[in-house]
């Protein structure tokens, strides 16, 4: 029995495959509501998935900014308590600290629950979209290459969804605890901490996601030629748009674009485009999240309230590593589709 799998894997292989022959899955159904209707061109099927994803954001823009709103107005209120006495500036921040915590949390809890069903989806994806890669580049020649590619992705892959349910989320949530606690308490071993656990996620995210691009760009995987123009254009808005792991993603989108030639008259349009259309709700609705509260925090900051002003800084920092988080899962899966589709053409 065990022959004959292997009989027939070998076949598999030795057939002919292109890039017009290759058959990506399906998008789950997550994604479907986003994917565009024609994907025969990559950038008009593009411009059509952000149309989609800007109108089903609209109604996450008014929750935005109404929760945004409310919590001006609680720091605002605390503020005022704090010159009739102490004592009263004191309660005015345990209670506007509570306040904002509830507040927030809510927000917090579903966007933490859809990062994480995010980045699961995307991972079941390309368990699923990653060996019709593999099988096409094998089939061209290049199955030493194509196992290795694929060994890194779903490696990579597997560590950061791991990482994000079992370790990231949880910190995020102790980081958040920590800063309302130091709210009140102003106890300096409390924000030391916070910071430390902050700086621990930020550099375990680039450190997976420096090893993962440094191997692409080792291995000469992607390679070829793109507008200078756009090609700066673009690192340096990821640079200063994802928090944490900007500048990461910006060398990686190099690959991406010098890679775009390959996606014309493949099927791989499709998977790239369904990648997009699983990350794309979650990724804005999340980026909006971290503007309107760092927007918050600095008209928190304005009128005083430093203590409440940094825990809402501190909930929009937790935004900014979820952003992240759900960034350089979405990177890692499109940077390999690019290396996939120039073996397979």
């Amino acid at each position: 029995m065990k022959g004959l799998l292997v009989f027939l894997m070998i076949g598999l292989l030795a057939l002919p495959v292109s890039a017009a022959e290759l058959t990506p899955p399906q998008v789950p159904e997550y994604g479907r509501a986003y994917m565009p209707q024609d994907t025969a061109s990559f950038s008009d099927a593009l411009g059509e998935l952000f149309q989609k994803a800007i109108q089903f954001l609209r109604p996450d823009w008014a929750e935005a900014l109404k929760t945004g709103v409310s919590v001006i107005v609680i720091a605002l209120l605390a503020a005022m308590l704090e010159p009739l006495s102490e004592q009263a500036g004191k309660c005015g921040i345990l209670c506007g600290t509570a306040a904002i915590c509830v507040k927030l949390l809510t927000g917090v809890n579903s966007l933490m629950s859809q990062g994480i069903q995010t980045i699961r989806q995307l991972s079941e994806y390309g368990k699923l979209l990653l060996p019709v890669m593999t099988a096409g580049l094998a089939a061209q020649g290049g199955a030493t290459s194509a196992g290795v590619l694929y060994t890194a992705t779903a490696f990579a892959n597997a560590v950061l969804t791991s990482l994000m349910s079992e370790v990231f989320v949880p910190c995020v949530y102790l980081y958040l605890g920590l800063s309302a606690a130091d709210c009140f308490l102003d106890k300096q071993v409390l924000s030391k901490t916070a910071a430390f656990l902050k700086s621990a996620i930020s550099w375990c995210l680039k450190i997976l996601l420096t090893v993962f691009t440094t191997y692409v760009g080792i291995s000469g995987a992607v390679a070829g030629t793109t507008d200078a123009a756009l090609l700066k254009t673009t690192k340096v808005t990821i640079a200063s748009v994802v928090p944490v792991v900007g500048g990461i993603l910006s060398d990686a989108s190099e690959a991406v674009l010098t890679g775009a030639e390959f996606m014309k008259n493949s099927a791989g349009i499709y998977g790239i485009l369904a990648i997009l259309a699983i990350v794309v709700h979650p990724f804005l609705r999340t980026g909006m999240y971290y503007l309107v509260l760092q927007l918050s925090a600095a008209v928190c900051g304005i009128f005083g309230g430093k203590e409440l002003s940094g825990l809402v800084s501190a909930f929009s920092t937790a935004m900014g590593l979820l952003l992240a988080m759900t960034a350089g899962s979405c990177m890692i899966l499109l940077v390999s589709m690019i290396c996939f589709l120039k073996g397979v053409g």
